[in-house]
């Protein structure tokens, strides 16, 4: 399992690194988030061993499982759906949620991080493609948001995420992506907030993610091989 995981995670640091240089990018400020939702805590230490320190968990329990034996050993992302009252159980342990895609969960994030004394690190996930299916404000919605939430003291947007449809061609989702990058542009310094961070990309189209301009990949079948169904590694839908 080691030598396989660490050969997977090679392959994809070679191809961020080609397609950050075809697009003109320092491949240095590209992050790969292992998201190691149902892989063993093995697996996820033998990616370690190969160099890994960034996974991303998408399901509240499994992730507290994990960390009562890694704690703080790897840094961990929150890349799933969140309910509010499973919000206390990530304050103080994760560095990063990719999906605060509600007012609601907004409002509990600021309460959980004062009461533990600390902020919540958060993007804010956009529904570019507007499918229904999917969660994420439409980008018509992310001024007014944006301007709400920075009157929150324990919450700090640090960028935007997008889940983007799964095809078999990812040049498909490339007009996706790049709308993602624009709109953190157009927004960039809006209410004070500072969206550096743009989670986009997974196993299948991470390549053309990097091209427009993805700083956070939030790839797992690629790195630990498959786990499921068809298109389990699509966090954020609606439909589970």
């Amino acid at each position: 399992m080691e030598q396989v995981i660490g050969e997977n995670l090679r392959r994809v640091r070679r191809n961020v690194w080609r397609a950050a240089r075809r697009a003109g990018r320092d491949p240095q400020a590209i992050r790969i988030v292992a998201v190691s939702k149902g892989v063993s805590v093995a697996a996820i230490r033998a990616a370690q061993v190969a160099g890994q320190r960034l996974f991303g968990e998408n399901r509240v329990q499994e992730f507290i499982s994990k960390y009562k034996e890694l704690g703080d050993a790897v840094e961990w992302h929150f890349v799933g759906y969140l309910q509010r009252n499973k919000v206390k159980h990530l304050a103080g342990r994760i560095s990063l949620l990719h999906s605060l895609d509600r007012w609601p969960l907004a409002v509990a994030l600021d309460h959980w991080a004062r009461e533990k004394g600390s902020v919540f690190d958060a993007l804010v996930q956009v529904n570019v493609a507007r499918e229904p299916t999917k969660h994420g404000l439409l980008e018509e919605e992310l001024p007014d948001f944006l301007a709400a939430v920075a009157g929150l003291p324990g919450v700090r947007i640090r960028g935007l995420m997008t889940v983007a449809p799964y095809v078999l061609d990812p040049e498909e989702v490339r007009p996706l992506f790049r709308r993602l990058k624009e709109l953190a542009v157009i927004h960039r310094r809006y209410a004070g907030v500072n969206l550096e961070f743009i989670s986009m990309g997974m196993s299948n189209d991470y390549v053309v993610a990097v091209e427009e301009g993805a700083n956070l990949l939030r790839i797992g079948t690629a790195i630990f091989g498959p786990r499921g169904a068809k298109g389990e590694e699509r966090h954020g839908q609606k439909t589970r």
